[in-house]
Formats: structure tokens, C-alpha cells, sequence
């Protein structure tokens, strides 16, 4: 573990949960006794190795700021011994390790947030009490309570035949949903609902990296099931707005989750 006291009275400290350089977790603690209430932070890039946790640093600065603990979360993508179900499991451990760290955090509030594949991974994470005891990931000892996509990939069926998603979402699953259904079904958001949580699926009006037709088809079947889902489609906004921590997209996210885990 490495530790260090940061600017505006910010403890940065990371956490390995495997061997793997990109099995790792760092949190951002705030100033204070707490406990406090705590947000894993799951960055997107399609699932490829070249995009790394370094793109929501600044989100996870924001959430401190903002007297909430941050997961910076990072784990193996396509590319560095990542997909499924690799990918998966990381996710799965990484988020469970929070019950393991000596912090002061209310694993009572446990929020999360993940932008375009992180939205989707995020998703997922609330849906694990939904999958069998033999599935990668079941059995969590950590479960977010209230959960933020950010232009997520939450359908993976619909991603894996929509442009541009079709390509990174094949790749991750290794294969199309009519070779391995059973790994969409276990995979994708869309397929676990009903979650049973509060979820925000927030998504650009001109966002040309994830079709907004994907929120449209996990927020419509959310909604028949019965879950707590808003779709907020944001105007004159793209992908990338929400992970830039002075834009009105990511305050959104941020001020929604944030009064969910003050209750």
C-alpha cells in the first residue's frame, strides 16, 4: 500500500486486490473522522488497455472535496489480460475490497459512478446479488446502493450490433451474443434487471462515441421492471463532458449520488 497526504486535505492512498499491475484500487479519503460515505469510480475507454483510472482522478478529487470517499478503481481490459470474464471478476474484487480497508467508511452508503464502459461495469456491480453463486462475481460484500452510468454501455446485446460499440463490445466478450448468450446474459446490465437500486442513466445529446439509443433500451426495460432508472438526456453535451469535473454533466451525477448516500 502506498499512502500519502494530498492537497485540500485529501488522502490518496492505493490498494492491491491481485497480482496484476492493473489490479489495484485508490482512494480518496476526505478530511475528518467520518465514516464516510464512499463512491466507487469506474473509468470507461471501451474496455481497452490504453485508457487507464488516470481519466477520473479529477472526479474522484471532486467527490472528496465534497466530503465523499472515492474508489478510483482499475482492472484488466482487453489488451493486458483483460475481458470476459477477467474483466468481470476484477471489478467484482476490487469493489468487494472496500471491506477490507483500514478507512473510516460507511459500507452502508456505497454509491457508484462509471462512465461509458465504467457505466456499464458500474451497473453491473449493483446487479451481482442477481447472479447465481457460480457466476464470476456473485456472492458480493459490497453492494452499491444507488448507481450513476454516464453514457454506459448498459445493453451489451444492443452495443455488440450498434456502431461504434459493436467492434470494443465483441472483443470484450469474445464473441457476438448468438456465440456465447450465456455471457451476455451474465454481463450486461440490461439482462440482470431488475436491480433493486436507484439508478441515474445520464447521456449527451450529441455524444457520438455511445448510441444514446443503448440508454434509451436499459432505461425503458428498468422502467417495465419495475426499477428506480431516470434517463436524463443532456443537451449540447458529448461523451467526454462528463468526466471533466467543472462541467454542469458531471455535477449532475455527482449532487445525485451524493444526497442518496446522505440518508
Amino acid at each position: 500500500m502506498f499512502r500519502r497526504r494530498y492537497a485540500r486535505a485529501i488522502e490518496r492512498s492505493l490498494h492491491r486486490y491481485g497480482d496484476d499491475a492493473s489490479q489495484l484500487g485508490e482512494l480518496f479519503l476526505p478530511d475528518g473522522s467520518g465514516p464516510h460515505a464512499v463512491v466507487v469510480v469506474i473509468h470507461g475507454g471501451y474496455w481497452k488497455a490504453r485508457y487507464d483510472r488516470s481519466l477520473m482522478t479529477g472526479l474522484c478529487e471532486d467527490l472528496a472535496g465534497k466530503d465523499l470517499a472515492a474508489w478510483n478503481l482499475e482492472y484488466r481490459r482487453t489488451g493486458n489480460g483483460g475481458g470476459w470474464p477477467e474483466t468481470f471478476a476484477d471489478v467484482a474484487a476490487g469493489v468487494d475490497l472496500l471491506s477490507d480497508l483500514e478507512a473510516s467508511l460507511d459500507l452502508d452508503r456505497v454509491g457508484a459512478i462509471g462512465h461509458s464502459a465504467g457505466g456499464q461495469l458500474a451497473l453491473w456491480a449493483a446487479a451481482r446479488p442477481t447472479l447465481s453463486s457460480d457466476a464470476p462475481g456473485a456472492a458480493p460484500r459490497v453492494c452499491p446502493r444507488a448507481v450513476v452510468s454516464q453514457a454506459g454501455v448498459a445493453d451489451l446485446r444492443l452495443a455488440a450490433v450498434t456502431s461504434p460499440s459493436d467492434e470494443p463490445t465483441l472483443a470484450l466478450m469474445g464473441g457476438s451474443p448468438e456465440e456465447h448468450p450465456e455471457r451476455y446474459a451474465l454481463a450486461s446490465p440490461r439482462e440482470r434487471l431488475p436491480l433493486g437500486v436507484e439508478q441515474l442513466v445520464l447521456h449527451g445529446q450529441e455524444d457520438e462515441t455511445v448510441s444514446m439509443l443503448v440508454s434509451e433500451s436499459y432505461c425503458a426495460a428498468a422502467e417495465a421492471l419495475g426499477d428506480a432508472c431516470e434517463l436524463r438526456v443532456l443537451p449540447r453535451t458529448g461523451h467526454f463532458e462528463h468526466i471533466d469535473a467543472s462541467t454542469e454533466a458531471w455535477r449532475i451525477g455527482r449532487d445525485w449520488l451524493a444526497e442518496r448516500l446522505s440518508r
